[in-house]
């Protein structure tokens, strides 16, 4: 019926139970542990982890009773070491021995932990252990836990000060007992001069252990570092990655320990914890990549299955210290007009850059892994350069803020994730050794690129494509690891991926260009460099160092007498001798044939590009300053004046030089007073100073008597002493080092953080935020993290939020835990995000219609506008001017927040405004659809009773005998009684608030009461939205605009109101409501339940081992009636007995399915009821 309809789109979906976010954390204490101390400091754990208990303790420690009773090991860390103690007494059906994963955050002392594990082991006989970190500085802190928990003589050894002999034997000081403390760089070293059996420093480790009896401990510490062992996307498996896993199969008995404040910030960096028993032989899973797909296909919610899943089992804890007192800030920072003309005169020159590269390359190149390298180069310059600019945008903020800091008698910390060092010896290289300023670090890139890696002629292409056996020669060459960059020079034609000095600097990694990563040659030095392909990269994707011979190009200016033509010629000329002098031979006839070829190509693609110079790059007139130069086109100029054209580029570039900003790292230290106020941490050897005098000159880090590698402790050593007061950390300093204040330091002040630099990752971010937050500390640090208003600026945030939400889901059990830090505004890189990017790409190609208008303050046409710019940084090409427009492959959001910053200001905001408005619908859509994923949410809320009506136990099923499954029928009392309806209607008195009753002639009457939802205005057209309150629901109250209510209502007074809603609330608790509109209802007649409008509903919830019958929960999900149903959506709720449960909610139209299920794959099963 008509009437039917109306009234059903007003009842709540069978699974809306009136569910609300989580309470984020609880606190913590350990729930089966009788013994021990309370940690110094407050301790929280993420409430839903809480809600399950870790199985019962049985081991019994050998540890002294009196470094318990004296607090050594606190209460919380005991429990630590004695559930891996005990999980390690597990085999695994492969025969392999059970780990454990350590989830605590940073400061909460994974270290004293860890040295309580291998003290634990120690005392029972097994004196051999491994225990790997990230920083070679790291030896030192575990020494000090070790003797901390009594263990003063267990010594510790550094893998990298072996010589490659025998570690037991003479030449190595006889080792025979102790640890062995080694960094992940130094696990994948090999010697080319040892004993094969030694040649590498696994095989030495292996040898040590003495083969795959050893039951000793490994500690894989801060063991996200090897994470990328199944890589996603078009990246390979590291070498750490594969060594880890050697490692691990090598010795099936050894007793692993994983230790990370991070875990695994995405399912797939699990791919190393096979000692979790998650997959393989008699699990659920049978591998992991059955694991990854279930996982991912699943999302957030299965992510937070899994963590409590494993706390269950005894396979994990994570604690972390409660962020009570610590406060959060998020401050933008306004761009002034002279560097928003810097910005766009810097776009310019790039999208320049680019049309030139794309010309040169399509003439020279024509092989793909060529174009692939030179792209990959381009837009990993592109990426650092304009990164480098937003963060020169918030130096002077910074510099405000730390001096107010200091001044209030705080401390500072301020936080970056690279220095620019490599920029600053290439200046150095250049000009001699002699510097008249600070370095731009941002010039440095843009010139780096076209030095090296702008294909200024046949000598570039010739030697990478014709002679392409030389690389491989070239590849078999050594090439030093220490040598001064003022003597060691690579030839242009040779993409080296050697590796920087600089532990702060990394380079493209080569997995990104697979078989050319292969041809180059490696050395003993990490192989990794920094991240997975361009997206990681802090430095210069050529971090070889490689040097060009002394080329000074310049711009003459508007008033000069003489001939620009005739300087530019000069300049070539300056090009060919150093190209000349480079080459390594004359031309063979090969080469010269070649020559021809691209000659003649070269013609072709000028015919095929007719688009003129001024075309491409003035189509946004609007938007260009008038004094730009355009280039001229490298085409225009044939192939043998190609040289010329880099010439100009690099002319530009010296122009634009002289207002880009210096290095980020000198000019913050310069200043806040210089080095002798500041203590740096990061890993650059040397500084750019300024001097009393006046002069700008480099000088080493070293002080005194310090050497270099100890400067970043001697430093931190003067900010806890307080004779520093302000700290720069980078990446380098950001594991292990410890800033807070602590009771033990002199320097007590509060910690003020400014992170100037979102990190790369939520690995990164989060040990950043430990640095100043940790146990033992006098008060909390504040947090302010600064970003520019630039949209693109987004990215960073963006990355960061969306690590720490899948952070706080697998590694802590409940995602929403980082929202805390304040950071999930930014949150992008969803899958909402990524639909919301494909619609903005397609609607500004024209190929989809627009699901929200432009923004309206754009000046211009915006979809022609953007278009212009979508083809300037590559996400949109075409074959020739007279060809359609097409979307480049492999978009995704990191790509999209990379590139948009190579837009003019206003552009990018206005493309930024777009997309975040499409990201709003999208979103809005997926609620309405009831699509939306939500996370772990709350069933229970102070309206409404939840009882237990029935729970069903399941013992021994999937194939693990001691598994237990529990099934639970409760009921959820829902309605609202008319003198709560009275009471919340004296509250409310607004003109529009009230009762009111249905106008449907057809229908029995139904009530409701009204109440303006303050605060909450319609996103469509900003009317005030009204709470509405049902006689059997006033747990889940709706939202509505008056305008849609008052359609189907008319306002009464109560007395009018009373009777309906008596009436109403009685039928409700048996009856739904089309048994109170219409006396029947259709689906109870023919046998299926209905609770349409029910206040008394039922619902299941599944909880304990779910993860062991996870393929049995997928196929009865699969059946469910509607999409919203269809998703596993994980709940907690307190019953009416204070009773807490944390489970899965099984739609009721599955309830059968999945009990015979059970009950045909458990050894047995038992019914509880309940009254």
């Amino acid at each position: 019926e008509e009437g039917d309809t109306t009234e059903v789109e007003d009842v709540p979906p069978e699974e809306d139970f009136g569910l609300s976010h989580a309470d984020t954390y609880s606190d913590y204490a350990p729930s089966k542990l009788r013994s021990g101390l309370p940690h110094p400091d407050p301790v929280v754990e993420t409430s839903s982890l809480t809600s399950v208990q870790p199985p019962e303790i049985w081991y019994h420690i050998s540890i002294p009773e009196h470094i318990i009773d004296t607090g050594r090991l606190s209460a919380l860390q005991l429990e630590t070491i004695i559930y891996a103690c005990q999980q390690h007494e597990n085999i695994l059906p492969n025969g392999e021995r059970s780990g454990y994963l350590i989830g605590d955050g940073p400061g909460v002392g994974k270290g004293r932990t860890i040295a309580g594990i291998i003290y634990e082991n120690y005392l029972l006989g097994r004196k051999r252990s491994i225990w790997f970190s990230v920083s070679s500085d790291l030896k030192y802190d575990a020494q000090r836990d070790l003797a901390d928990v009594g263990a003063e003589k267990i010594k510790v050894h550094a893998l990298n000060k072996f010589k490659y002999t025998k570690i037991s034997g003479k030449e190595n000081g006889s080792v025979k007992k102790g640890v062995i403390f080694a960094t992940y760089a130094s696990l994948i070293g090999e010697s080319q001069n040892a004993k094969s059996k030694y040649r590498t420093r696994i095989k030495q480790l292996l040898h040590w252990c003495g083969g795959p009896l050893f039951d000793g401990v490994i500690v894989l510490d801060e063991c996200h570092r090897a994470k990328n062992l199944v890589p996603s996307g078009s990246s390979r498996p590291t070498k750490t990655g594969k060594t880890v896993m050697e490692l691990q199969t090598s010795l099936p008995k050894a007793r692993i320990v994983y230790a990370s404040a991070t875990g695994a910030t995405e399912p797939r960096h699990m791919a190393y914890m096979t000692r979790l028993g998650l997959w393989g032989e008699g699990r659920a899973f049978p591998d992991f990549n059955s694991f990854i797909s279930a996982v991912e296909r699943r999302g957030v919610g299965a992510m937070e299955i899994i963590a409590m899943d494993m706390k269950l089992r005894g396979l994990y804890l994570a604690r972390q210290l409660s962020f009570t007192g610590v406060s959060f800030r998020v401050e933008e920072v306004t761009l002034s007009a002279d560097f928003i003309h810097m910005y766009d005169e810097s776009v310019k020159l790039w999208l320049e850059a680019r049309r030139q590269f794309q010309l040169v390359i399509g003439i020279l190149s024509a092989d793909k892994n060529q174009r692939k390298a030179m792209w990959g180069q381009f837009w990993a310059a592109h990426q650092r350069f304009f990164k480098y600019l937003c963060i020169a945008a918030k130096v002077k903020a910074c510099v405000r803020l730390a001096r107010e800091s200091v001044r209030n008698g705080k401390c500072v910390v301020i936080g970056l994730q690279s220095t620019g060092e490599a920029r600053t010896l290439e200046q150095l290289d250049e000009y001699g050794g002699e510097l008249t300023d600070f370095v731009s670090t941002a010039k440095g890139v843009f010139q780096a690129l076209i030095e090296k890696h702008f294909p200024s002629g046949e000598n570039d292409f010739i030697a990478m494509s014709v002679v392409g056996a030389r690389r491989s020669q070239n590849a078999k060459r050594q090439v030093p690891t220490k040598k001064s960059r003022f003597e060691h020079s690579l030839s242009d034609t040779e993409l080296s991926s050697e590796l920087s000095l600089s532990s702060d600097e990394g380079g493209i990694v080569a997995d990104e260009w697979t078989d050319l990563s292969e041809r180059n040659s490696r050395t003993n030095m990490n192989e990794e460099a920094s991240g997975s392909g361009s997206n990681g990269s802090d430095e210069d994707s050529s971090s070889s160092e490689e040097v060009c011979d002394s080329f000074n190009p310049f711009m003459l200016g508007d008033d000069s007498d003489e001939d620009p033509w005739e300087e530019k010629m000069k300049i070539a000329d300056t090009v060919r001798k150093v190209q000349k002098r480079k080459r390594r031979s004359k031309s063979s006839k090969e080469e010269e044939d070649t020559v021809k070829e691209l000659n003649i190509k070269a013609e072709s693609v000028v015919a095929e590009n007719v688009v003129s110079a001024d075309e491409f790059l003035h189509s946004g007139s609007s938007f260009l300053a008038p004094d730009f130069t355009p280039l001229r086109l490298a085409s225009e100029l044939g192939l043998s004046q190609v040289q010329v054209v880099k010439a100009d580029l690099l002319a530009a570039i010296e122009r634009l030089g002289e207002i880009l900003p210096p290095n980020t790292l000198d000019e913050l230290i310069n200043e806040l007073g210089g080095p002798q106020n500041v203590a740096e941490m990061t890993g650059r050897k040397g500084r750019v100073v300024s001097t009393d005098d006046g002069q700008v000159v480099y000088q080493l880090r070293n002080d005194g008597d310090v050497p270099v590698e100890m400067m970043n402790m001697t430093e931190k050593e003067r900010f806890m002493n307080g004779s520093k007061r302000i700290a720069i950390i980078s990446e380098a300093a950001s594991s292990g080092i410890s800033l807070h204040a602590d009771r033990r330091v002199s320097n007590r002040r509060r910690r003020v953080h400014i992170t100037l630099e979102l990190p790369w990752s939520a690995d990164k971010a989060v040990q950043q935020f430990g640095r100043t937050h940790r146990s033992n500390q006098v008060n909390s640090p504040e947090y302010i993290f600064l970003i520019s208003e630039l949209a693109g600026e987004q990215r960073f945030a963006s990355i960061v939020a969306k690590r720490l939400e899948s952070l706080g889901a697998l590694t802590h059990g409940d995602r929403r835990a980082t929202e805390t830090r304040d950071l999930s505004q930014f949150n992008l890189d969803t899958k909402y995000g990524r639909a919301a990017l494909e619609t903005t790409l397609k609607s500004i190609l024209g190929w989809v219609a627009p699901i929200v208008p432009s923004p309206a303050d754009y000046k211009g046409n915006f979809f022609n506008d953007m278009l212009q710019f979508m083809e300037g940084v590559g996400f949109v090409y075409r074959e020739s001017s007279k060809r359609p427009f097409q979307l480049e492959k492999d978009i995704n959001m990191t790509k999209f927040l990379n590139r948009i910053l190579g837009l003019p200001v206003s552009a990018q905001n206005a493309l930024f405004q777009y997309f975040a408005d499409t990201l709003k619908e999208v979103v809005e859509q997926a609620k309405r659809d009831g699509r939306y994923d939500l996370g772990i949410l709350d069933l229970g809320l102070p309206h409404e009773k939840v009882k237990k009506v029935k729970t069903t136990t399941y013992v021994g099923t999937m194939r693990a005998a001691g598994m237990k499954i529990e099934l639970h029928a409760l009921s959820v009392e829902r309605g609202m009684l008319w003198n709560e309806a009275m009471d919340m209607y004296c509250l409310n008195m607004g003109d529009d608030d009230g009762f009111y009753i249905s106008t449907n002639p057809r229908l029995k009457p139904t009530a409701i009461l009204i109440c303006a939802a303050r605060g909450r205005r319609s996103a469509k057209n900003d009317q005030q939205l009204f709470t509405v309150y049902k006689p059997y629901c006033a747990s889940n109250p709706k939202a509505e605009p008056l305008s849609n209510i008052t359609q189907r209502y008319r306002k009464v007074l109560p007395k009018e109101a009373e009777l309906i809603w008596r009436e109403m609330y009685e039928s409700s608790d048996t009856n739904c409501q089309h048994v109170y509109w219409h006396g029947k209802c259709k689906a109870t007649e023919s046998g299926h339940v209905c609770e349409m409008g029910k206040r008394v509903r039922t619902i299941h919830i599944l909880s304990g081992s779910v993860v062991s019958a996870w393929n049995l929960l997928e196929d009865v999900i699969a059946t469910a009636s509607t999409r919203q149903q269809n998703r596993m959506q994980v709940v907690r709720l307190r019953t009416d007995q204070n009773q807490k449960l944390v489970g899965l909610i099984i739609p009721n139209s599955c309830v059968e399915t999945l009990m015979a299920y059970l009950e045909k794959s458990s050894n047995q099963f038992f019914v509880k009821g309940y009254d």
